[in-house]
């Protein structure tokens, strides 16, 4: 479908919030609105676990009133474009230069995000499976990369930033993002269990909030849980405050379910500036990267999900891979043949927690031991010399 496309779509507009801390009414809120701007279908609310039921009511709504239907989302909802698109939904992000301000902690209403599509609709960039949320952005999320260097280059001298772990160690982390997901998460504790492997998932606080018993479940199987933000907004976006409030937001929720709060931070897409670098340095999280992507999310089909995995693999190796956020389940598929690749090279899947462990510190004489005086006959020069702590 083109802009000009006849006749005149539909347009929907999916805002998402928070809810109340303590009382997690999180979820979307979707409205539909006509080419007058009269109200179609809504306002009507989906929790994050129920976002095919949301996807339908979409197009079911588009079908009975024969009309095609635009779908706009804003940038500080990244978790949609997935299963949206998948579902064949024209879907189009609103900037924040187009739109009015976001309360504290959600987006803006989804009225007036279906209005941008009545009366902006060549403003707002059509998203595409491989572009996903960003697409149009590309080029400004690079150059935020680039700007970044000195800042994570600091942060990763003071540990307080990684991407891959010690070279020496004969260990990987798989790591899975965008979870929990009502479906595909228990698939893949299935797969890690056969295996007795484990992993870590970075958690979106919407779907911890929607999916709480598969958090629980997650942790109970010995897994990490890490921070992938609330709503997977690209951060750039966020003022420092909404930031902030996505950070802690999505680690209270965590620990409330397991007792723990995650040490480990993910930012939605990697994306990073100087500007929100600092304000994520100032949480007590580690800003966490990888060193393989998976390249799951294009779904290429899950032996090409495999052999990406096992050609970029090594000791101390962090992949990304995605456990929500879309159709996973190449994921899942592939899941079998990069556990058995990996342990067919003798590499490990263990949790980043175990993968970036220090390295334990030489043993210390007990202080009962003897000493031999410096004539006892012990030949001290002939003892070999330790080994060599390795590349960090």
């Amino acid at each position: 479908m083109t802009d000009s496309a006849q006749p005149t779509p539909l347009c929907a507009g999916v805002a998402w919030s928070g809810g109340s801390l303590g009382q997690e009414a999180a979820g979307y809120e979707a409205e539909v609105l006509d080419a007058a701007g009269r109200r179609v279908a809504g306002p009507t609310r989906w929790t994050a676990d129920r976002v095919a039921e949301l996807i339908a009511w979409l197009r079911e709504t588009a079908e009975r009133a024969g009309r095609p239907l635009v779908v706009v989302v804003d940038s500080t909802n990244g978790l949609l474009d997935g299963p949206m698109t998948a579902a064949g939904l024209d879907v189009r992000r609103a900037d924040p230069w187009t739109l009015p301000p976001r309360p504290p902690f959600g987006s803006v209403p989804p009225h007036a995000l279906a209005g941008l599509a009545r009366t902006a609709l060549s403003s707002l960039s059509r998203l595409t499976p491989e572009g996903g949320t960003l697409t149009g952005r590309g080029e400004e999320y690079l150059e935020g990369v680039r700007r970044s260097a000195p800042v994570r280059a600091a942060l990763t001298a003071a540990g307080r930033c990684v991407e891959h772990g010690r070279r020496d160690r004969p260990q990987v982390a798989l790591t899975f993002d965008d979870g929990p997901d009502p479906v595909l998460t228990r698939r893949i504790l299935d797969v890690l269990a056969r295996y007795d492997a484990r992993a870590t998932f970075f958690c979106v606080g919407h779907h911890v909030a929607a999916l709480p018993d598969e958090v629980r479940r997650t942790a109970a199987a010995g897994h990490e849980l890490g921070n992938h933000s609330w709503s997977h907004p690209f951060l750039p976006d966020l003022t420092p405050t909404q930031l902030s409030a996505q950070v802690e937001r999505t680690s209270e929720a965590i620990e409330r379910l397991t007792g723990r709060a995650p040490t480990r931070f993910r930012p939605p897409y990697g994306s990073q500036t100087p500007e929100v670098l600092r304000v994520l340095a100032t949480h007590p999280t580690t800003l966490t990267f990888w060193d393989v992507d998976s390249r799951d999310w294009a779904r290429p089909g899950p032996d090409r999900i495999a052999a990406t995995v096992l050609d970029a693999a090594g000791p101390g190796s962090v992949v990304l891979m995605h456990e929500g956020g879309g159709d996973r389940r190449q994921t899942v598929q592939a899941l079998p043949a990069v556990i058995e690749g990996l342990l067919a090279r003798g590499l490990e899947p263990v949790t980043l927690e175990e993968l970036l462990r220090p390295a334990a510190p030489p043993a210390a004489v007990p202080p009962h031991a003897a000493v031999p005086p410096p004539t006892a006959p012990v030949a001290l020069s002939r003892r070999p010399a330790a080994s060599p702590a390795g590349p960090l």
